[in-house]
């Protein structure tokens, strides 16, 4: 069966899982560092701090091997399914495209992306996790 009409509904839930990903990633640091300076123990929690330098670390490795995250890519082909231009016209896909998505060579996007991931090994070492309680 072939439903054209999910596909648009589809990528903007891809688009938002994206956006997800990335405020995970980005605001993941910043409350490893805040949680800390007010004594909020569960942003050291092992598993927390497991799943956040997992995701960074899948980043940077796309971005060292030159691939195009998952996502994007699904993202993608769910708008050509629809007929759409990719990055089309739905509200949703607007915003958080522009909030997302930048023009800039891909070596900047690596640089950024190694750059943050040693911001989140630093946090991991001056703010170390813990197991447990």
């Amino acid at each position: 069966m072939n439903f054209p009409s999910a596909y648009p509904l589809l990528a903007d839930l891809v688009l938002l899982l994206h956006f997800a990903v990335v405020l995970f990633v980005v605001g993941g640091l910043v409350l490893v560092i805040v949680g800390n300076t007010l004594r909020w123990r569960w942003v050291n929690a092992l598993h927390f701090r497991l799943t956040h330098l997992a995701a960074i670390g899948i980043v940077v490795a796309q971005a060292w091997m030159g691939q195009a995250c998952p996502l994007t890519t699904l993202e993608i082909w769910l708008r050509r399914q629809a007929g759409e231009a990719t990055y089309g016209a739905s509200f949703i896909e607007h915003w958080v495209q522009r909030l997302l998505y930048y023009e800039a060579p891909s070596w900047v996007f690596t640089l950024a992306y190694s750059l943050f991931a040693l911001l989140v090994a630093a946090a991991w070492w001056y703010f170390p996790p813990r197991r447990g309680r």
